[in-house]
């Protein structure tokens, strides 16, 4: 799951959206994700008794609630060592296949890239 391709400047934004979401709301991921329009949706882990979501799950969720019908990338924030296949799964259903998904550590430096086919 790794890639050392460099990041361009409208993945890193995303990457800068994630980290500001995780950041600003106190909680463990943040994501962002863009949509084929070129708009951006961000957000972190929702953990309520009764939802419990990932960031990245989250920021889908709220592209298709807002109309989006196709992604051209996802950015996570997170500690984690990957990207789970619950994620990519979300960002493959709406975006496709080989739509990138971005991991960041929580100082915002890029991890990996990989296809959520």
């Amino acid at each position: 799951m790794s890639d050392t391709t460099p990041v361009g400047p409208e993945d890193q934004k995303i990457i800068t959206l994630a980290r500001s979401a995780r950041a600003r709301n106190g909680v463990p991921e943040g994501a962002a994700v863009r949509d084929e329009t070129g708009r951006t949706y961000v957000a972190g882990t929702v953990a309520l008794d009764s939802l419990k979501l990932s960031a990245l799950r989250t920021a889908v969720a709220m592209a298709v609630a807002s109309g989006a019908t196709s992604l051209e990338a996802a950015a996570v924030v997170s500690e984690a060592a990957e990207v789970s296949d619950e994620d990519r799964a979300a960002v493959r259903d709406l975006g496709g296949p080989q739509t990138p998904v971005l991991l960041a550590g929580p100082d915002g430096t890029p991890r990996a890239t990989v296809a959520a086919g």
